[in-house]
This record gives structure tokens, sequence and C-alpha cells, in this order.
């Protein structure tokens, strides 16, 4: 099973388990599920073996996640066949994508909850009717939520639903279409959450540079960023999920503020204009490497990252070719690769699947190995420089030493930086480091006093 989602919680009650699959958005919708279980009662706990209910909040996006999903309710079904009463609820985006051929799979399963009514989550697990939701749940600044992130830093999801119509991509149809939460909520979250010590807000959505499109605002995104930096004193704000042709002048001169994390998640997916025609999608390499000249123009620190699919119907050997010279022209700080899953639903799905699956890992490992050479190249520059570093606890592998990032890496996607820091050193997280050697993801500093 994947990390449980854990926060605390009052004594009374039964206990509960988050158990949460899939992207970051989907570890939001758990936080606010337990904020919920807290509300009505329940003890949030790390532990599923001894939990009284057990929430496994699903992905349903490509087939591997479905399996991944599949393997944990059956081990989720094994403990409650070996501790009766206890009870198990599914969620989330798989569940929306087949519920009734999971409900005849798995019949054990006490309650199946998709992605419309997280917020009726006790109900649910009570065994409570309640009147489903009309469309994919938002929630608000009003919500409760328990937090399972690192103490020092926080997710805020700014919108939910897709209204891209990529032809790989089943979001739009699990989820819907784009709706923003309004500037006033969003900001009234962050205020909170910096009362709670947050140091770090990294602000997430299906499409982030989208904001507020769908309430007819202009730039907003970036009007966005600015009302957060009016209204918090946050010290890093981070968003994740750019897309390519998003990324205005209007927000690369809001970024150029120092309490915005210079990083640009960018997923540009392709670089050849036949495979990204296929993939609708609109931004060739050469565009794009316009775009990177004009991002590291504007702001000299910028960290980029991007993610790619091979193996897409219509990329042959040459296609391939051409994006393997896109990423070394594009001198990406990070960068995940992934191959191409045909998905049922999609437009793509038209398109059948005719690069073999050991082509494509093939492809993926090349890439990858091009990006480890360029990240160990990129990261050896940091070595005998001092950078801010936000420190996240204590690494499990190493007794007194301590896990951080630099603005320039996100969490749970990027390398990070290991630094010689014992527990009293959390209480104050952002720190100044001395970089003292470098690996090919990750850095290692020490405090400077």
């Amino acid at each position: 099973m994947n990390k449980p989602a854990t926060a605390p919680g009052s004594a009374a009650g039964l206990s509960a388990a988050i158990i949460n699959y899939g992207c970051a958005k989907n570890l939001v919708d758990s936080e606010v599920m337990g904020g919920h279980l807290q509300a009505a009662g329940y003890l949030i706990v790390g532990s599923p073996a001894r939990a009284d209910v057990l929430i496994l909040n699903t992905c349903g996006f490509i087939r591997p996640s479905r399996e991944e999903a599949d393997e944990g309710i059956r081990e989720a079904l094994a403990l409650k066949a070996g501790r009766p009463g206890v009870r198990v609820v599914v969620t989330g985006c798989y569940v929306e994508w087949g519920r009734a051929g999971l409900a005849g799979r798995f019949p054990e399963v006490d309650a199946w909850l998709g992605v419309r009514d997280y917020d009726k989550i006790a109900a649910a697990v009570e065994g409570r009717r309640f009147r489903p939701g009309r469309r994919t749940f938002l929630y608000d600044a009003r919500s409760p939520r328990a937090l399972s992130t690192p103490p020092s830093w926080a997710y805020l999801k700014v919108s939910e639903g897709c209204s891209h119509e990529c032809a790989f991509c089943a979001i739009p149809a699990i989820k819907g279409r784009y709706r923003s939460r309004t500037v006033a909520s969003v900001a009234a979250e962050a205020k909170e959450l910096e009362e709670r010590g947050i140091q770090e807000l990294v602000l997430i959505s299906q499409d982030t540079t989208a904001y507020g499109r769908d309430r007819g605002l202009a730039d907003g995104f970036p009007r966005l960023l600015r009302a957060l930096l009016k209204e918090t004193g946050l010290p890093w704000i981070r968003f994740l999920y750019g897309y390519p042709g998003e990324i205005t002048d209007a927000l690369l001169d809001v970024m150029g503020d120092p309490r915005i994390c210079p990083y640009f998640d960018i997923p540009f997916q392709h670089a050849s204009p036949i495979v990204l025609r296929k993939m609708k999608r609109a931004m060739p390499g050469p565009k794009a490497l316009h775009l990177l000249d004009k991002i590291r123009a504007r702001i000299p620190e910028a960290s980029i990252r991007t993610s790619l699919i091979v193996g897409y119907p219509g990329e042959g050997p040459a296609e391939f070719q051409g994006l393997s010279d896109f990423v070394g022209k594009a001198g990406f700080d990070h960068l995940g690769v992934f191959a191409y899953s045909r998905e049922s639903g999609t437009a793509a799905s038209a398109l059948g699947d005719p690069v073999p699956a050991a082509e494509k890992e093939r492809r993926r490992r090349a890439l990858l190995e091009m990006q480890a050479r360029l990240s160990a190249k990129k990261l050896a520059a940091f070595r005998g420089r001092v950078l801010d570093v936000l420190l996240e606890g204590p690494d499990p592998e190493a007794p007194g030493r301590s896990i951080g990032r630099t603005r320039s890496q996100a969490p749970e996607v990027d390398g990070v930086v290991f630094v010689q820091a014992s527990a009293a050193e959390w209480k104050r997280p952002l720190r100044r480091v001395k970089i003292v050697a470098s690996e090919t993801y990750d850095l290692r500093g020490i405090l400077v006093p």
C-alpha cells in the first residue's frame, strides 16, 4: 500500500486510515476527507493494520494506476477478513471511471465514493444515505483539512477538472470541465495555512495557469499570485502544472518576485509536430525552445521541469530522435518520462497502440539516462554555493541527518538536499545551507551558522 495520509485527530470514536494513490491533487482530497472524519469524531491513524475504517483514495488515470489500486483493495479486504468489523471504503477517480465493474469484482467493499462526494465521507463510512453531488467536489477555505505533508509545507488546490482536449487524457471525462475557486477562498486558505506555520505553499490543479478563465478573469493566475503576495507573508510560493501556451508575460512579471519560487513545471509531452497533432497539443519543439529561452532570459535562476510521453501512436524512430534532440537542447533541470498507455474512452484510443511495450521502455530509459547525465552536471555547479533550504524532517536512513529542498526542487517529484541537522534545527525550517557535494539528483550540505 502507498503511504497513508496521516494527521492528529480526536481520541474519541473509531479510527480511520486513509491510503492515498496517485497525484498531489488526490492527496488534498484525502486530507479534506480526513478533516471531515475528524470533525465527525474519528481518529486518523497512520497504520491500516490498527484502523477500524480503511479508506482508499484511488487514481484511475492510466492502467498501471488502476492495477496498483486493485492490489491495494485486495490488501485492504485481506485485513478486513482477519478483523471482523473493519469497514473498507474506496473513493476517487478509479471509482468514478468504473464503479459498476469494481463493485462486481470486489463485493466485500462496504462503500464506493467517486469524485463528487468527498465531503460525504463520514456518511459513506457509516452507511448513511446522502444526496450525491452533481459535479466533481471542489473544496474551499471552510472545508476541514487534516494535513499529511511535513509541517513546513502544504499543497493548495486552486481548481478542479480540465477543459483541454488532450487526446490521451481521461481526466476531463472523469472530473469534468475546469472550475476555479475564488481568489478570496484561495487567499483565505493560504492565510490559514500560514497561521499553522507553513513556510512553502504549493499551488496545484490539473492546469494551474488556467486559473480564473472560467470566471472571466483576464490574467487570472498572475492576479491570484499577486493577491497571495499581498495578503500573506509566506516566504515560498510555488506552482505546479503550467500549460505551455499559458506561460505569459504577465505571469513572468509576477514570478520575478523573490517570494515566488522560480520554478516552472511545464508538461510539453512531446516535440514532434506530427505526434503533437495526434495528441491534440500545440507547442512543437522549436517553439518550446523559444519559450525556454524567454523564461531564462527573464528569470535567470529558473528551474524547469517537464514531462514527456514516449511510444505514442505516430512516434516512429525519426520522431523519437527528434524528441531526444529536443531534450538535449532544452537542458531541463527535472524530467519525467512516461510510456504511453492506451485508455478506452479517450480520442487517442482510436489510434491503436502500435509501439511495442519493450520499445516504449527502451525509449523511456534512453531519455532518462540522458537526463541523468545532464542533472549530475547541473547539480555539480552548486558545490560551494550557499542556498536557502527548507527542512522537511529527519532522514529515516541516516540518524542526525535531515532532508530539505531548495527553491529549485519541488516536493515529492524532484531531488532533495541532505543536510547534517538535528531535530532541534527543524523548529526553524528555512535555513541557509552550504552545498558540499552533489549526486545525480540530490545535493548534500551543512548548515551555515
